[in-house]
């Protein structure tokens, strides 16, 4: 064999059994990958945000401290940025399972890439050999071996064909080793975008542990300043008056109720008069009615309960309407007022949910949101009210089946 021959087969034989990387060229740098680059500014901009959410937790305590900022505008803006970042998270969360997908899918196709790459390379290997075991000489013998002259043109069909095949199988290979590559590409940049989305998420949850635990702060400095305290009993009674306010503006422009389906409405809600259902499946904690502080010595009159609901409770329409106000509301967090007809009005106030919209029909249990504490003073709870016009009415006349627990201690 000719040393031209046994150097191009070796040079091939090497390319194949090799590591089997498509070199960049002579002296080319190693290019920084996209995603890397799209990784670093994903984290810069989580590094900033996550500087802002801090900057904006100081000026909030700041202000409440120096007192520029009541106690129910401070705890309202803690609710809304908890809440923003709660939804952060879930985005965050969402966001990781996919990425994860992601990943895995990228993990099976580099496996299955370098398997392709793997059985062409040793077809590749296996031709190599033959082709040297044969010798410079095969394809010679091969034309001029005896035979008839369609048998020799048999020959030189099956050699061009032997010649195409090794062609191609080195095309394949070239194609098989680009695509690993790129396979591998796409890997490291699956768990790139994992890994960062993994510190994204850790750092969502701490700022939102951050935000409860100033929540918190808040109100045991409330608890431990008794001028403090007296404040937040004037703003929580401020926030009544408005509520009435609202209640009563709604009051004045009424919104049409849905038509009755077919066969008959529903009944008339003076008619239903202690034969409501609760909204939730808890125990009334604070009743209706004359309240006196005996640390202030202050008497207020309550126009509302409230219930011991779970956080997430689902919070269900009493009877039938239609949602004349759904949002946060200073002092009673996230609530929902339900026009009944007839002047008729209930309020469900501290929810951590909101599930309806305004102008939207309801039927009697239809789930309006969930309760939480959005704006209490003292934890999860259901504040509940129930109004014809201007008038407070007692739920407790209106509702069967209420029990009350241990009163609570005082506060929202």
């Amino acid at each position: 064999m000719s040393g031209a021959r046994r150097a191009a087969l070796a040079l091939v034989l090497a390319m194949v059994l090799g590591a089997g990387r498509v070199a960049a060229g002579p002296g080319a740098p190693p290019a920084e990958p996209a995603a890397a680059t799209a990784a670093g500014d994903r984290r810069d901009a989580a590094l900033e945000e996550l500087r802002e959410e801090i900057e904006a937790r100081r000026e909030r305590l700041a202000g409440y401290e120096s007192r520029e900022q009541g106690l129910l505008d401070t705890l309202q803006s803690i609710d809304e940025a908890a809440e923003r970042l709660g939804l952060d998270v879930t985005h965050a969360e969402q966001a990781l399972r996919e990425a994860r997908a992601r990943l895995a899918a990228a993990e099976g196709g580099a496996r299955e890439a370098i398997a392709r790459r793997d059985a062409t390379r040793a077809a590749l290997a296996r031709r190599v050999v033959a082709l040297y075991q044969e010798g410079d000489t095969a394809a010679v013998r091969a034309l001029f071996a005896p035979g008839t002259l369609p048998e020799r043109l048999g020959r030189v069909s099956l050699l061009h064909t032997l010649a195409e095949r090794d062609a191609r199988l080195l095309v394949r290979y070239r194609a098989d080793l680009r695509e690993v590559d790129d396979a591998e590409a796409a890997l490291e940049a699956a768990a790139e975008e994992r890994d960062t989305l993994v510190r994204g998420l850790d750092q969502k949850r701490a700022s939102l542990a951050d935000e409860k635990a100033a929540r918190e702060l808040l109100l045991h400095r409330l608890r431990a300043d008794a001028a403090r305290e007296r404040d937040a009993l004037r703003e929580l009674e401020a926030a009544a008056h408005a509520l009435e306010s609202k209640l009563e503006a709604l009051g004045r422009e009424p919104a049409p109720l849905p038509a009755p389906p077919p066969g008959g409405g529903a009944r008339p809600f003076a008619e239903l008069r202690g034969k409501l259902s609760p909204p939730v499946d808890a125990p009334v904690r604070r009743g209706f009615g004359r309240v006196i502080d005996a640390d202030f010595r202050t008497e207020t009159f309550r126009k509302g309960v409230d219930f011991a609901a779970r956080l997430g409770e689902p919070v269900r329409a009493v009877a039938s309407g239609q949602v004349r106000f759904a949002g946060w509301f200073r002092g009673y967090g996230k609530m929902v007022i339900l026009d009944h007809g007839d002047q008729y009005f209930t309020v469900s106030g501290h929810l951590d949910e909101i599930r309806v919209s305004v102008g939207d029909a309801v039927e009697a249990g239809q789930v309006v949101g969930t309760a939480g504490d959005t704006g209490s003073l003292a934890g999860a709870l259901l504040y509940f009210e129930l109004r014809r016009g201007g008038e407070a009415l007692d739920p407790a006349e209106w509702l069967e089946g209420t029990r009350r627990v241990a009163p609570a201690p005082p506060g929202g």
